[in-house]
């Protein structure tokens, strides 16, 4: 049998535990060209409370009974598809169920030699591409600047912040709670990080970065990204990643007040999405790779058990109660 989770209702706030129905049934058979994905590890990211959302946006809605959309990782066990041998490990979208039947399409091979298989869903997979993105097409980041991410102890602020010191530059972290901001500095290498949680954001903004910032990289909206915005320099460049902040208002989400400042900074602000840079995954993931292999690129995942506690799982998205990549694991190897 497999064990699906599916979308029951569309939440409005933070999503309750009835937002979803954990169904089984049987597993498809497969047909010629097709492949069986026994699921191991599923990614929890703040953008599937976007998903559910019934609204326009840069992918269609996860609609009332389907399958909850999130990226997974998964091995080969049943396999018609020539070009994909049984054995196979694989990192598409595989949604939040224990197996799923594909073509091959949009799933991409992965090789648990070479790194933990949650990575390919951390570092190596789409927080990681994300940042990679962001940080030097979008932002098109130079050596010197000043970079300042919020977000910063998870899956994309965490990457973000080591490729800004790679490419030399210094880098001002905004996480919450002290564990987190220790993390930034001890582990890996931010050179400031600031409390959101427990220190006056403006204040801290000013001491760890008097010169100002050149690329804000934000993934939480709301006040933070406004303060902020009062603190950039000429010619700065705001990343739009996300906003977590605002994913679960019961209220319409209001825009930032201090917008003028892009104007007397002559700065842009420019919102992102990963899925627009698909074509040279392949690259960024060699250099990411590397990165890994010689030590100066480190990948934390926040692993927890079993698809029936996917919603108080997925909660720690919001509440903060997590550190670097969500996972969950769903199956054994």
């Amino acid at each position: 049998m497999n064990k699906q989770l599916i979308l029951s209702k569309r939440p409005e706030g933070l999503p309750k535990a009835d937002t979803w129905t954990l169904e089984e049934h049987p597993i498809p058979k497969i047909k010629d060209g097709e492949i069986l994905i026994k699921q191991l590890y599923i990614s929890l990211d703040p953008a599937m409370r976007g998903w559910m959302r019934d609204v326009k946006s840069y992918i269609p809605p996860v609609q009332i009974g389907e399958v909850m959309r999130a990226g997974s990782v998964g091995k080969v066990i049943q396999s018609k598809n020539p070009n994909i041998p049984e054995g196979t490990y694989l990192s598409g979208t595989g949604g939040v169920q224990q197996y799923v039947v594909s073509g091959g399409k949009g799933w991409y091979p992965v090789d648990p030699k070479l790194a933990p298989l949650p990575t390919y869903i951390g570092a190596l997979g789409m927080p990681g591409m994300t940042a990679y993105f962001g940080l030097l097409e979008v932002a098109k980041l130079k050596e010197g600047e000043n970079v300042m991410v919020s977000g910063a102890a998870g899956a994309v602020g965490s990457v973000v912040g080591q490729i800004a010191k790679l490419k030399g530059c210094k880098v001002v972290g905004i996480a919450g709670g002290p564990e987190k901001c220790r993390y930034l500095i001890e582990e890996l290498g931010f050179d400031g990080a600031i409390d959101y949680k427990n220190e006056p954001i403006r204040d801290r903004m000013k001491a760890e970065m008097p010169d100002g910032i050149d690329v804000y990289f934000d993934n939480v909206g709301g006040e933070i990204l406004n303060t902020a915005l009062t603190r950039i320099r000429r010619h700065a460049r705001i990343v739009i990643c996300g906003a977590i902040s605002q994913y679960n208002n019961t209220e319409p989400t209001k825009g930032p007040s201090n917008y003028m400042s892009l104007l007397v900074n002559r700065a842009r602000m420019e919102g992102m999405v990963v899925f627009d840079y698909a074509k040279d995954y392949g690259k960024a993931a060699m250099q990411m790779g590397q990165w890994m292999a010689e030590d100066k690129l480190k990948s934390k995942e926040d692993v927890y058990e079993g698809i029936e506690n996917f919603h108080e799982t997925f909660l720690r998205l919001f509440s903060g109660e997590k550190m670097g990549k969500l996972v969950l694991k769903v199956d054994e190897d």
